[in-house]
This record gives structure tokens, C-alpha cells and sequence, in this order.
């Protein structure tokens, strides 16, 4: 019976594949409402925390983020970061880049001071403080979170990883395929592509004739791979 009480008190957290939470936000570009804001332009974006302003870690990310932003956008994706700061601080931080390190952040950054966004998205932990952790969400264009990634305060995230992730989800969705580890360096088929695995005996059989003609390769009916057209 308390076990039952104690689950139903816990606030469950979005999940991949559910619509990313209304929610309108104060933003270094004024208020804006997501995930509308993006959907309405028909945009995917990348929402990510970072714990606070004026720290080491925070910094090089940013810095990354903005570096790599073109790249994003190629991809029809804008980033927007979030931390439990206050606007003001926001602003003097990018500030302080641009001036001291000739980088000028362009996208906007959340200024959820009071953490309710961040406690929705699961981004503080009751074991790292009271900062947000280095959460990541990836939203697609019709508000639907697509991937969560978590990372520690202590430990930078890797930028390439995270555009390397939207272009598979994209390429997924467009191919109607599934994409192998590090791709698109995989260690057994490169930058090929893996064909959904068969649902029936005669897809199987299907399967195995096509690797036999040519048509696709396999290692066997439920492991086919192919290069992306």
C-alpha cells in the first residue's frame, strides 16, 4: 500500500515520443512558447541545460554549441539553451564571450530562475545540488521529443554527438531505416544503413532472396543493411 501511495505522488517526467510540455518561457529574446514557437516554423530544435553562467565547463559548451550552430540550422534545427539564472545573467555572460573570447551567441538561453521547467524535464537531481544537471531534449517539428540525453555536471557534452543524432533521426525518419553504431563510421557496414528487420516468414524469405540477387546485403535476413540513397 505505501509503495503504491509513493509512486502515485511521483511526478512522472516527458518521455521519448511524447509532445514536448507547453510551456511559455522568458527567454534573452523575450517570451516565447514551446515548443510553438518552433513547431510554428516548421523547425526541430535542441533544448539543452547547463548547471549555471560564469563556469568553466558551461562556457566551452557554449562556445561549441555556437560554432557548430550553422551546421544545426542545415539540419532545420535551432538550439535553445536553459539554466536556472536570471536573464540579466544571461545577458552579461554572453556578453562576456563575445567580448572575451570573439564568439557571439545566437541563439536564445531560458532564464528559468525559479526551476519549475527544469523540474518538469527532470533536469535537477536531489543528488548534484540544486543546478540542473546537462540535460539534453531533442524536439522535431511537430513538438514530439525524439531523444533525452543526460550528463553530469562535471563532464562536457560532445556537440558532434548530439548533431550526429539529429541527422539520424532525420535520415530515420525520411529512409524509413535504422542506423548502426558511430554511424556513419559503423565497424561492420560503414556509412550504410540497416533495413528494418523482417515481420513475417515471407518478408524473411523475401529478404533472403533480394541479398541473394543483389538487391541488398546481409549477414543474415534479419541483419540487412544497405547504402543510403
Amino acid at each position: 500500500m505505501y509503495e503504491e501511495e509513493f509512486v502515485d505522488e511521483i511526478e512522472p517526467f516527458p518521455l521519448i515520443g511524447e509532445r514536448f510540455p507547453e510551456v511559455e518561457v522568458h527567454t534573452t529574446i523575450g517570451k516565447i512558447k514551446l515548443p510553438d514557437y518552433y513547431v510554428e516554423k516548421g523547425k526541430w530544435f535542441v533544448l539543452f541545460s547547463h548547471p549555471a553562467d560564469f563556469t568553466p565547463v558551461c562556457t566551452t559548451e557554449f562556445v561549441s554549441f555556437q560554432k557548430n550552430y550553422e551546421k544545426f540550422k542545415e539540419l532545420n534545427t535551432e538550439l535553445i539553451g536553459l539554466s536556472i539564472d536570471q536573464v540579466f545573467s544571461h545577458i552579461k555572460w554572453i556578453e562576456w564571450i563575445k567580448e572575451k573570447l570573439n564568439v557571439e551567441i545566437e541563439f536564445p538561453i531560458i532564464a528559468d530562475d525559479r526551476g519549475e521547467l527544469a523540474e518538469i524535464l527532470g533536469m535537477i537531481s536531489p543528488y548534484k545540488g540544486s543546478n540542473t544537471v546537462r540535460a539534453v531534449f531533442i524536439v522535431d517539428n511537430k513538438g514530439i521529443i525524439r531523444a533525452i540525453l543526460y550528463y553530469p555536471q562535471e563532464v562536457g557534452r560532445n556537440v558532434e554527438e548530439i548533431l550526429r543524432l539529429v541527422k539520424a533521426l532525420q535520415t530515420s525518419d525520411e529512409k524509413g531505416v535504422a542506423t548502426p553504431a558511430n554511424w556513419p563510421n559503423n565497424e561492420l557496414i560503414g556509412d550504410k544503413v540497416i533495413i528494418p528487420p523482417a515481420t513475417s516468414i515471407e518478408e524473411a524469405e523475401e529478404r533472403k532472396k533480394a541479398a541473394e540477387k543483389g538487391e541488398i546485403e546481409s549477414y543474415d535476413w534479419w541483419f540487412c543493411y544497405k547504402k543510403l540513397q
